[in-house]
């Protein structure tokens, strides 16, 4: 990881701070409330920290340093439905499940 020589910053960390401030920016301008766009943010956020860990809650609240009620009292309020998060991360039952040919049959 190469430091920024004045800030100490990451070059990831001053792309990302870079984005933001564009992302802001276009909020701000589009006229979208703050409280908006918190909401929008901890909704995609949350999902994203869903999405890595599979939809496990509780490894989900543990990353994000909350207590896994806090975590789905936060998913009602932002009208998320855990139980469609829970099952889009799962596979699909062998029954819907594409079938792929061996090499051998194939042949």
């Amino acid at each position: 990881m190469r430091m920024h020589r004045k800030s100490g910053l990451a070059s990831e960390d001053i792309i990302l701070k870079r984005e933001m401030d564009g992302l802001i920016t276009q909020m701000h301008s589009a006229g979208i409330p703050y409280a908006d766009a918190i909401r929008q943010f901890k909704k995609r956020y949350i999902l994203e920290v869903l999405a890595h860990h599979k939809g496990n809650q509780c490894k989900a609240a543990e990353e994000l340093g909350m207590h896994r009620n806090t975590l789905s009292r936060t998913l009602a309020e932002l009208d998320l439905d855990t139980t469609a998060i829970r099952n889009g991360m799962r596979r699909p039952p062998s029954s819907e499940r594409p079938r792929i040919q061996s090499i051998a049959s194939a042949r």
